[in-house]
């Protein structure tokens, strides 16, 4: 059996951390049958039957996000909307077969059925009225609904492959409406009959729909239709296992791309909520999809934390090709720079890159990082690295560049050397003379190793960036305020 699997959202928000990682669990699975060789399939479905609510640039936003993520779907988005004469179509035939019905209750009676159910404290459900009633009895100027005839006993059991054996008794589920008054289709039957009309085998989706999954279930049975596999995945939750808001960190995936985060961190780390592998916490999408499987799924609610998403993101970042972690931060750098980037600033941050990444969890903090490289003279100065360029450390910094322009050996390790061997004879300890020197060469109090910047800056550069410190030119920090990375 070639399994088919397909994910469908919503256009009418952003993307969220739960939303994708349904669409991960979903491409995992089929990717993971085509390459055993039984054949697996990944479709997408834009569900935007909610004309009120459904926007083209949510749609496009959630294209996007999924993209990003590389989550690479067979054929066109399906829009649910344009399938509305196929699934009144299946409305008229359940009609002709006796398993669906007229319903013609008036906006009055539905609104004293919801009432008495609140009143009784239960949730509303259709009394079955017009279940059995001759459609000429029908008051005057009321347009029916369908709905369909659900079984009145017994229970409705589904095999969840993520949840176990579930049921629930039927006298539980009301006639639900297909077609409502104005012939528009209702989200419950679109989805089943774009489901079968997909040959979709296996619907993956979160633990808020089991509910459906009943009602759909009776639907598949009433149309004759073989019935898919479920697998309802638990919700995720905060850190502090309240349910997920944005206190929390939960965003649209588009944020947390803004934010610098890795399509591969992201996966990763999706994929590590509520499914595991033995103790694997760094799993490669290609190992993902060689070991992915619902059994593994966990039936308890997983939890997000934005601490170790964005560690799991700073392991991505030291593992990845520095010209492509270049390629990724220089729009970036020069967006912050505004026009003031150097001739070699790319060349500066390939060289300088080992040191950089190895102190960042994000590609923004990669980048606000590598702009002190990337910096024409003269550059930007924080005012807490300007407080270090004192008249006595100018002192100490005009000496330093003297030694430093005969210095032979322009080494991480030989200007190092140099340095340590001036602050002995000074009778300082080596950061004494480092401060100011970062200072003066870096704009900031942070950065890489000194020295090692220094070397990846070069003799010139270096040299120019202290006799600017020494002059004055980089210490008005209104004037050239540090460079901002968004």
């Amino acid at each position: 059996m070639t399994v088919v699997t397909r994910f469908a959202p919503s256009p009418t928000g952003y993307l969220h951390i739960g939303a994708a990682r349904t669409a991960l669990f979903n491409w995992l699975f089929a990717k993971h049958h085509a390459r055993t060789g039984e054949g697996g399939r990944y479709l997408l479905r834009i569900e935007d039957t909610d004309r009120a609510r459904s926007t083209e640039a949510a749609v496009k936003a959630i294209v996007d996000c999924l993209a990003w993520l590389g989550l690479d779907w067979e054929g066109e988005p399906v829009s649910q909307f344009v399938r509305a004469p196929r699934h009144a179509e299946v409305a008229r035939e359940l009609l002709a077969k006796g398993h669906a019905y007229r319903c013609f209750c008036t906006p009055a009676e539905l609104t004293e059925m919801r009432e008495a159910a609140r009143k009784a404290g239960k949730p509303m459900r259709y009394d079955g009225r017009w279940r059995d009633r001759d459609p000429k009895e029908a008051p005057a100027g009321v347009e029916p609904v369908i709905r369909l005839k659900m079984p009145q006993s017994g229970d409705t059991a589904v095999k969840d492959l993520v949840q176990g054996d579930v049921k629930v008794g039927n006298e539980e589920l009301d006639d639900m409406v297909l077609l409502r008054a104005d012939g528009t289709p209702t989200y419950m039957l679109a989805v089943v009959v774009d489901d079968h009309d997909s040959a979709i085998t296996h619907v993956i989706r979160g633990g808020d729909h089991l509910t459906n999954t009943f009602r759909q279930y009776q639907l598949y049975k009433a149309m004759d239709w073989t019935v898919p596999f479920f697998a309802h995945i638990p919700l995720i939750h905060g850190a502090d296992g309240a349910k997920l808001s944005k206190r929390h960190g939960a965003l649209g995936i588009e944020a947390y791309r803004d934010m610098g985060f890795l399509p591969e961190s992201m996966r990763n780390y999706l994929l590590r909520l509520g499914w595991s592998h033995g103790d694997a916490e760094i799993i490669p999408t290609e190992q993902a999809i060689e070991w992915f499987d619902l059994g593994s799924v966990g039936r308890s609610p997983a939890r997000f934390d934005l601490a170790k998403l964005a560690n799991l993101n700073g392991h991505y970042l030291r593992e990845m090709d520095d010209a492509r972690l270049v390629a990724l931060v220089l729009p970036k750098v020069q967006a912050a720079l505004s026009g003031r980037l150097a001739e070699t600033a790319e060349d500066r941050i390939l060289k300088g890159m080992p040191g950089l990444k190895a102190r960042a969890k994000t590609l923004v903090e990669l980048a606000e990082n590598a702009v002190f490289y990337a910096s024409s003279r003269p550059i930007a100065v924080s005012e807490s690295a300007a407080r270090l360029l004192t008249p006595e450390s100018r002192s100490g910094l005009t000496d330093l560049h003297t030694s430093l322009a005969e210095n032979s050996d322009w080494s991480a390790t030989g200007l190092e050397t140099l340095a340590r061997g001036i602050a002995e004879t000074n009778g300082e300890k080596l950061g004494a003379i480092a401060q100011p020197l970062r200072a003066a060469v870096t704009g900031s109090t942070a950065s890489p190793p000194i020295f090692e910047a220094m070397a990846v800056l070069g003799r010139d550069e270096t040299l120019g960036r202290i006799d600017d410190a020494l002059k004055g030119a980089m210490t008005d920090t209104k004037a050239a305020a540090a460079p901002r990375v968004v």
